[in-house]
């Protein structure tokens, strides 16, 4: 049966462990390696992107593949074709599917009707192949030689309850990881995550937290993660979450708070000034374009596993 990466909770702790061991072995030896020739991917954009859209496309390539960008604006579906009949046609042509999407359930429907892998590029539940970019950027900083280390490292997301704070709670249980997340009141995740992230502990022994004050929550953590105080989709309410999240913000004052070593991550893009400063952001504590670089490396290792069968 065809397999599918919607949630970062579709994946085990050990087939995780197994994409980070990968990971680390392609980039290892990067350069083109052919285990993908005549495979061919659909990149269904419906938002904008730049680290998704290059780097599956750049991993695809390398891999020997071809990568196709499928705007949905260009696609049948903006003159009302189904998910379904999309889905149902593009799996005679395809090898399997990358989409982008406004909805996780838009995500879950294009699934359900395709007989090829389906991989979540971001929606606005879950972005699970930027947390496993993130997972693996810490197994290079700290130079942990076991995957299954990160369970030792706490990491603090400091910001918006969002999509990318919701895959990284999943993930933190899965992993046995203790994770705080840092949001003002009324900007915390879910509670379908915060009910999923609490189940996936308790069979893990992982903790996830919930923290008001941004300078607890730094305390004692290895990683302090941001990102947009307004995700796409939310734009409107961007002037009035400035100043809801103005204390959240990463600068030199809240790192003083944290360890001597610890690291600082964001998904991109930022928008410098408001949820992480420029002295942070280009500091020698900053691994975001490290994070960056290795979504090509993920997405390689990613493709491998649902597209090489």
């Amino acid at each position: 049966m065809k397999k599918d990466l919607l949630s970062i909770e579709d994946l085990t702790q050990v087939e995780i462990v197994s994409l980070l061991e990968s990971t680390r072995a392609l980039k290892a030896q990067r350069g083109p390696v052919r285990d993908l020739q005549g495979k061919s991917l659909g990149m269904i954009f419906q938002k904008p992107s730049t680290r998704t859209a290059v780097s599956f496309a750049v991993a695809m390539y390398e891999l020997g593949g071809l990568p196709l960008f499928l705007n949905a604006q260009d696609l049948q579906l903006k003159r009302g074709e189904s998910l379904g009949d999309t889905a149902k046609t593009l799996s005679r042509y395809l090898s399997g599917i990358m989409i982008r999407a406004n909805k996780h359930s838009e995500v879950e429907e294009l699934a359900k009707h395709a007989t090829l892998p389906v991989i979540n590029g971001l929606t606005d539940k879950e972005h699970p192949c930027q947390v496993l970019g993130d997972l693996f950027t810490i197994l290079e900083v700290f130079k942990l030689k076991d995957p299954r280390q990160l369970k030792n490292y706490r990491v603090a997301y400091v910001g918006d309850g969002n999509n990318v704070a919701q895959s990284w709670m999943l993930a933190a249980g899965l992993l046995g990881m203790e994770l705080v997340v840092c949001s003002p009141e009324g900007y915390l995740p879910e509670k379908e995550f915060i009910a999923r992230a609490s189940a996936v502990c308790g069979k893990s022994g992982g903790k996830v937290l919930y923290e008001k004050d941004p300078k607890t929550a730094v305390a004692g953590a290895a990683v302090i993660y941001t990102d947009v105080w307004a995700s796409m989709g939310k734009d409107e309410e961007h002037d009035r979450r400035k100043q809801v999240f103005s204390s959240y913000q990463v600068n030199e004052t809240l790192l003083q708070n944290a360890g001597k070593n610890a690291v600082v991550m964001h998904c991109l893009p930022a928008h410098r000034g408001e949820e992480i400063t420029d002295g942070v952001m280009d500091g020698p504590r900053s691994v975001v374009f490290d994070q960056a670089e290795n979504r090509l490396h993920v997405q390689k290792a990613v493709l491998l596993q649902y597209l090489k069968k």
